[in-house]
């Protein structure tokens, strides 16, 4: 903490892809404020929408009760993913709180309470409440919390883990491990896991969703049926907090009976579906089809693939991951001179960048590029020409 100038990074404004510090500098947003925004900061169509939600319905309580712009964006996302109900939240973390605790339940209401232990991925991450926090394997997010966490397994084999009679759940990233430095995570690692009494499967698209590796969802590119997914970050198009956990109506039968048995869910967040950051989201989905997103992803991902290739053979960098728009290029350290002002040698690197005019955070001794989906090709070029500027 320490280390952290507070005259630098106290972002003002922002437009496009750009955020303006209170210095005045003008810098790419080339984490898309991690990972969170499409279509660009400030996109009118968005503003637009939340103010006219903002002067209809501000808030109302999701719980007991419902609100039109929540049901209209639920549908939405059930026809776009395939899945049937839709549980809103505010943050990644909390979508996949809610999809642990679902799991957990609807083993439970099916008569299987000895299911209650999880299996997730090696090098996963899935956020910082203490669920989450059990199903990651990264150990500078984890350790110090172990005392809070409960035991999980690392996946090894799909086999293994049907075979298991403990098993609720298994909980994956599809194709990239985000946190875990852009861990691209090969197709073939993925297995859906249909037989009847197998573990349910939950899908964490925090990261991947929208967009971010070239298909509206990750999981249309691995085959993979989840029973619960959860999505966040980009659902508002970046705009405003708001998170999703999504059933299979296998999964939201488990939960349907009369009040008196108390089998539903006691599960629920005081802002969830509220209707400003719903009407965000669905101005967010309009887009993808008004501005023909997705087609955009896949030139500038073409694009950034030829980019990156070129940086593959340079002796100050280990290697270099990249799938849709989610990439990081990983330094060497060791080629790097120690400096006490940063925590790593990734963050000098990080800060000579930003006085380029690229705004990015290292992961361990990566520098990641996720850009908003609405880049160009120009501001991709100068980020590459920027980082190896940047690189003693």
């Amino acid at each position: 903490m320490s280390s952290f100038d507070p005259n630098r990074r106290t972002f003002v404004r922002a437009r496009g892809t750009e955020l303006v510090d209170s210095m005045g500098k003008t810098t790419f947003d080339a984490v898309s404020s991690i990972w969170t925004t499409i279509h660009g900061h400030c996109h009118p169509y968005i503003t637009e929408a939340i103010g006219r939600q903002a002067g209809i319905l501000d808030h109302a309580t999701a719980l007991g009760a419902t609100n039109p712009v929540a049901e209209e964006l639920a549908q939405r996302l059930c026809e776009r993913s395939g899945l049937s109900h839709v549980f809103f939240a505010s943050d990644g973390a909390s979508a996949v709180e809610a999809a642990l605790k679902m799991a957990l339940q609807f083993w439970q209401n099916a008569g299987h309470a000895e299911r209650q232990r999880f299996v997730h991925l090696h090098c996963s991450y899935h956020g910082d409440t203490v669920g989450a926090m059990s199903v990651s394997d990264i150990a500078v997010f984890r350790d110090r919390f172990a005392p809070f966490c409960f035991e999980t397994i690392a996946f090894e084999r799909f086999e293994d883990v049907i075979a298991r009679p403990d098993i609720a759940a298994v909980i994956v990233e599809p194709l990239v491990q985000a946190a875990a430095g852009m861990r691209v995570v090969p197709v073939e690692r993925y297995r859906s896991l249909a037989a009847p009494m197998a573990p349910l499967l939950i899908v964490d698209e925090v990261a991947t969703g929208f967009g971010r590796t070239g298909t509206f969802f990750a999981t249309e590119q691995t085959g993979m049926k989840p029973d619960l997914l959860c999505i966040g970050k980009g659902l508002s198009g970046g705009a405003l907090a708001l998170s999703a956990t999504l059933a299979t109506t296998r999964v939201y039968e488990a939960f349907s009976s009369s009040p008196s048995e108390l089998r539903h869910f006691f599960h629920g967040h005081s802002y969830a579906a509220n209707p400003i950051a719903c009407a965000a989201a669905l101005a967010s989905l309009e887009l993808f089809e008004r501005e023909q997103t997705l087609a955009h992803v896949a030139s500038l991902a073409q694009h950034l693939a030829v980019l990156l290739a070129q940086l593959r053979d340079d002796p100050r960098i280990a290697q270099v991951r990249h799938l849709g728009l989610m990439s990081a290029i990983e330094i060497v350290p060791e080629r790097f001179p120690s400096a006490r002002s940063t925590p790593t040698p990734a963050w000098n690197v990080a800060d000579a960048m930003y006085e380029r005019g690229h705004f990015t955070r290292p992961l361990g001794n990566a520098i990641q590029l996720v850009p908003p989906l609405s880049s160009s090709t120009a501001e991709l070029d100068s980020f590459v020409e920027a980082l190896v500027a940047s690189l003693p």
